[in-house]
């Protein structure tokens, strides 16, 4: 009987340990996804120029000074680096933890930033921290503005736009001039509707919905914030009328602390001339 026993409490051991090392990895290995984006509306000097695109960090931690994370980046070579919100979790708040990924982006890439929902959970002074730490490091926090993104004396417009103007994004969004290349950056993907009635909203670059958390084969994403059960934007490239937008998988987790056959994910676009 106590043989028995034994074996048991071997075998329930070993699975735990199979399994915690599973969800580990399930939540560690860092992927790279990488799209190409075709357009006729940049000159020359402007192709393959590369944004890598970082969304839903919710303080993760890739190593000391983010290594592992830094690392991949690096070796994209990326013009820019875009931060599509949540870089902070407010449900375990840690905005030192935050700052380290743009303190270190910053050296690899100029780095532009936007609001999430979860920055806005944040109280005022946490909020303020996180905002002006991001600029202090070098970074540019875009709220409802836009800049225009040079390479070899060429540019083209880069837009970022508040989460809490998403609701009202045709009034909130600046104007866009047609004769460019815009892209936008908009932390929630289901106002893809609204992007693409806008105007001019060429490229949207989103994330919010950590690619489902859980991730199904022939089903995909089983849950995410503000699309419920069985959401239809969970990562990958969506079209809609002449926008297109690609949504990050994102890095971390928050309410749901675990994802399950969804890596966490760098994006790398392309921008290449048609």
């Amino acid at each position: 009987m106590k043989k028995s026993r034994k074996k048991k409490l071997i075998t329930y051991a070993a699975i735990t340990a199979v399994l915690a090392v599973f969800c580990f990895w399930q939540n560690n290995m860092l992927t790279v996804s990488e799209y190409s984006y075709k357009t006729d509306k940049i000159e020359a000097e402007l192709d393959g120029f590369k944004i890598v695109h970082i969304s839903d960090l919710h303080n993760k931690s890739f190593g000391k000074k983010q290594k592992r994370l830094m690392e991949k980046i690096k070796k994209l070579s990326p013009d820019i680096i875009v931060i599509t919100g949540d870089i902070a979790d407010s449900n375990h708040t840690d905005i030192s933890k935050a700052l380290e990924f743009v303190e270190e982006s910053v050296k690899i890439a100029e780095t532009y930033y936007i609001t999430g929902n979860h920055e806005y959970w944040l109280d005022d002074g946490e909020f303020a921290e996180i905002t002006d730490g991001i600029e202090e490091a070098g970074a540019v926090y875009l709220s409802d503005e836009t800049v225009n993104v040079t390479k070899n004396g060429k540019s083209f417009a880069l837009t970022g736009v508040d989460d809490l103007s998403l609701v009202n994004f045709s009034d909130r969004c600046p104007k866009l001039d047609g004769s460019k290349l815009n892209v936008i950056l908009a932390h929630e993907p289901q106002y893809i509707e609204a992007y693409s009635v806008h105007g001019n909203v060429d490229l949207v670059l989103s994330g919010h919905a950590h690619g489902g958390q859980f991730a199904l084969p022939f089903i995909g994403g089983i849950v995410a914030p503000d699309q419920g059960f069985f959401p239809e934007y969970t990562e990958g490239l969506h079209k809609m009328g002449d926008t297109s937008m690609i949504i990050s998988r994102g890095l971390g987790n928050s309410v749901i602390p675990l994802r399950l056959f969804n890596y966490p994910e760098i994006v790398c676009v392309t921008i290449e001339k048609e």
